[in-house]
């Protein structure tokens, strides 16, 4: 799946959360000075950020198929190696990076089993390749309030618990196939304060991922109850929102 909105739009419907993965993935990475790294399915470049503070923008690079976001990485991340390619071609040479990683985008490949290749291939040998997916099958990913929701509404409502990775051990399952070595799996938590329900909402009517369009395509009626039944399942703000991220570590 493309993301074709902007990038600003990206930032507040998911950016909140992810910028907090991204330290917990690069440690979880054992990410340190000396090294260069791929950042696979980069999006805005939240965990860019994070990898050029630790590196330097000359030993990080970055792809998403997304040109929007690819703009706006190279735009804050000014000197990192950012390219407009989807993950199951990578355009990159075999064994150039001491790390590969991708937050929140293997449920988004076209080929999930591709893409974990190609960041095999890249990687040295020995080198590090990691991955983080929201817990949807276990509905404690931050878009879970809004999919239980809609499932209480309308029951066929499939939301995002069946994509790849978003079930315990499914990460390590695909890191294993894909030929990585001394694969384990654990799950990163993230909490975020919304001061107001309007701070959480709105974010969904921007058009974003799968919950994003599927807000789109309802109709005014529609929507206004799928919103005050999500607000129905909140404490009074401000609230805590806390989220759950299977992560999967292997050597190339």
């Amino acid at each position: 799946m493309t993301f074709v909105v902007a990038a600003e739009a990206y930032d507040r419907f998911m950016g909140r959360y992810s910028v907090l993965l991204s330290a917990q993935l690069c440690d979880l990475a054992g990410i340190a000075p000396g090294q260069r790294v791929l950042d696979v399915g980069c999006g805005p470049g939240a965990l860019t950020g994070e990898l050029v503070a630790r590196l330097g923008a000359g030993a990080v690079a970055a792809v998403d198929p997304s040109e929007p976001f690819v703009a706006a990485a190279r735009e804050r991340h000014p000197g990192a190696d950012v390219r407009t390619a989807p993950a199951e071609e990578l355009p990159f040479a075999d064994g150039e990076f001491d790390a590969a990683l991708a937050q929140l985008v293997v449920q988004f490949m076209t080929d999930p089993a591709a893409g974990v290749a190609e960041m095999a291939r890249v990687t040295r040998p020995g080198g590090v390749v990691a991955a983080c997916v929201w817990d949807h099958a276990g509905g404690r990913g931050p878009l879970s309030p809004l999919w239980d929701a809609a499932r209480r509404l309308r029951p066929e409502t499939r939301g995002e618990r069946g994509a790849v990775g978003t079930g315990e051990g499914e990460l390590r399952r695909l890191f294993t196939a894909a030929g990585l070595r001394e694969v384990t799996e654990t799950a990163l938590q993230v909490s975020v304060e919304h001061p107001t329900f309007e701070d959480w909402w709105e974010p969904f009517t921007l058009g974003v991922g799968p919950a994003g369009a599927y807000v789109a395509a309802l109709d005014p009626d529609d929507r206004e109850l799928l919103r005050e039944e999500c607000r129905a399942g909140f404490p009074d703000p401000p609230f805590v929102l806390k989220a759950q991220a299977w992560t999967a570590r292997g050597l190339a």
